[in-house]
C-alpha cells in the first residue's frame, strides 16, 4: 500500500445522484401545489422527515432532497444540509417541507426557530426561501408559514409570485 505523503491533500468529488422521479413539470406557485408534488412521498414516513423542494426561476421543480430523517417527534435540521442540494442544483428558490407523524400540523417552537434561521441563511446566499410547509401525518393537512402570516420578513421571502 502506498505511503501517505506528509502534506498530501485528498481530492474529492461532490455530486448529486438522481433517484427515480415522482412529480411532474408543473410550476409550484402555492402551498397546495407544493403539497401535491410531495405529499405522497412524505405521508408514508413513521418519523419526522425534513426535505427541501428546489425550484427553477420559473417555479418548476428541480428535485426534492430529504435533508434529515428524525424520530417520532423531532428532526435535526442543519442549514448546511438544506443548502447543499440548493447550491448543487443551481436552485433559484426552495420550499422547506416536513411532516408531523403525530397528525398535528401545528408548528412547534423548533419549527418556528428553524424557519427563521433558514430564511436568514437564504437571504445571505441569495436563494429565495418561499415557504416552510408542515404536512400532518397520513391526513395530509398542511400548515404553511407563508399562508398563516408567520413567515419571516426578509428580502428573500418575497411571495410566490414569479
Amino acid at each position: 500500500m502506498p505511503r501517505k505523503k506528509e502534506n498530501e491533500i485528498k481530492v474529492v468529488n461532490i455530486r448529486l445522484v438522481r433517484e427515480p422521479s415522482f412529480y411532474g413539470d408543473e410550476p409550484v406557485s402555492s402551498p397546495d401545489d407544493a403539497l401535491r408534488v410531495v405529499a405522497d412521498e412524505l405521508k408514508g414516513y413513521d418519523r419526522e422527515v425534513f426535505a427541501v423542494l428546489n425550484l427553477k426561476t420559473n417555479g418548476k421543480p428541480i428535485n426534492l432532497n430529504i435533508c434529515s430523517v428524525g424520530t417520532l417527534d423531532a428532526s435535526l435540521v442543519s442549514p448546511r444540509e438544506v443548502f447543499k442540494s440548493c447550491i448543487l442544483s443551481n436552485a433559484a428558490a426552495f420550499i422547506a417541507i416536513h411532516n408531523h407523524p403525530s397528525g398535528s400540523n401545528a408548528p412547534s417552537k423548533e419549527d418556528i426557530a428553524i424557519t427563521e434561521r433558514l430564511a436568514d441563511c437564504a437571504r445571505m446566499m441569495d436563494i429565495r426561501m418561499l415557504d416552510h410547509i408542515i404536512v400532518a401525518g397520513e391526513t395530509g393537512e398542511l400548515f404553511s408559514f407563508k399562508s398563516e402570516g408567520m413567515f419571516p420578513k426578509t428580502k428573500a421571502a418575497k411571495g410566490w409570485e414569479r
